[in-house]
């Protein structure tokens, strides 16, 4: 989906969302930028993102064993799921410390993310442990942002808010508690969770208002500029 520059253009390409720009050479000029080589397909980044989406199927087969109520086996989904999210977070920062940063991962990486929370919130609905109107509202938001990114991505990227950070964090604890079989311990966990899961719901679908907000922001200004 991302179009590649001829690499005799590009001198220079810095990691997706760090507001730099492409560094390009003027045909006849030396440039004065170092040469930085393409990071590898192949790289521990990328592997990760493979095992996240790995994960995914795993995570649900473990979930619905003995229809969704076998309390160990809840413990084991809830098990991957962290491991899943947990690879979300090291990929991100090993390709933007270590210049590993691919075409392949920029595609990959959301949709990796995108699954694992959809597969785990139509899990949970299935099983009726969470009511099918959160797992709409928040897999529209999820899709359709995600669509967005990738439509403005030609013109340049609008970064990650701290908001759309928390809202993954916050999203992440509520599903997790909901695979947990809180219902087996104690009222007051499945009450607790019912808060994030709601505080979650709100950040999810305030962060997407937000960020359609600055990408007509965006295309406002460079209307503007021309």
């Amino acid at each position: 989906m991302l179009a590649r520059l001829d690499t005799a253009w590009v001198h220079s390409r810095k990691s997706i969302g760090s507001g730099n720009r492409y560094s390009v050479a003027v045909p006849g000029q030396p440039s004065t930028d170092p040469v930085v080589p393409r990071a590898r397909v192949a790289n521990l980044a990328n592997m990760l993102t493979g095992v996240r989406m790995v994960l995914v199927p795993v995570f649900l087969a473990f979930l619905f064993v003995g229809d969704g109520h076998e309390t160990s086996w809840r413990i084991a989904a809830f098990a991957v799921f962290a491991v899943a999210v947990i690879t979300d977070h090291l990929d991100g920062a090993l390709a933007r410390s270590y210049g590993m940063i691919t075409e392949f991962g920029t595609l990959a990486d959301p949709i990796a993310d995108k699954a694992l929370i959809g597969a785990a919130l139509i899990g949970l609905s299935m099983l009726g442990d969470l009511p099918w109107w959160i797992t709409v509202v928040v897999l529209i938001r999820e899709i359709g942002i995600t669509v967005l990114r990738f439509a403005v991505l030609r013109h340049g990227v609008i970064p990650a808010s701290r908001g759309g950070k928390l809202k993954t964090l916050v999203q992440a604890v509520a599903i997790g508690l909901f695979i947990l079989p809180l219902y087996a311990w104690s009222d007051v966990w499945l009450d607790i969770a019912w808060l994030i899961m709601w505080a979650a719901v709100v950040l999810t679908v305030l962060t997407g208002v937000d960020y359609v907000m600055s990408a007509i922001r965006d295309s406002r200004g460079r209307s503007a500029a021309h």
